[in-house]
């Protein structure tokens, strides 16, 4: 799943599920259920997400969403296998965005 999100150093809660296209409450309840997801908040209460927690919910979209894993057997992977998961889940995200890219330019000529 390609996310398209500007550069910036946090992104608001509305940004994030809209990028993702879920609702907001599923955000807030990932955050709840997942440990590696600890946006930081400011003194509204609002939650602001870093580009490493970014990379945290597109890893457990891919779990949950994709591939079909429980909430239980995704914090089991996380836990276990997170590192190993993690860099080849990068290098398909990477290939992704590549591709999107090439597509984009495409479409372009």
């Amino acid at each position: 799943m390609h996310i398209d999100l500007p550069e910036k150093r946090y992104y608001g809660i509305g940004e994030v599920a809209k990028a993702f296209n879920v609702n907001t409450s599923l955000i807030r309840f990932w955050e709840k259920e997942f440990d590696v997801l600890k946006p930081k908040k400011n003194a509204k209460g609002n939650r602001k997400f870093t580009p490493e927690d970014i990379t945290n919910l597109k890893f457990i979209y891919h779990l949950v969403k994709e591939r079909g894993f429980t909430l239980e057997g995704a914090k089991t992977h996380l836990k276990e296998e997170k590192q190993q998961s993690l860099d080849t889940f990068e290098i398909i995200s990477k290939l992704e965005d590549i591709k999107a890219q090439l597509l984009k330019i495409k479409e372009q000529l």
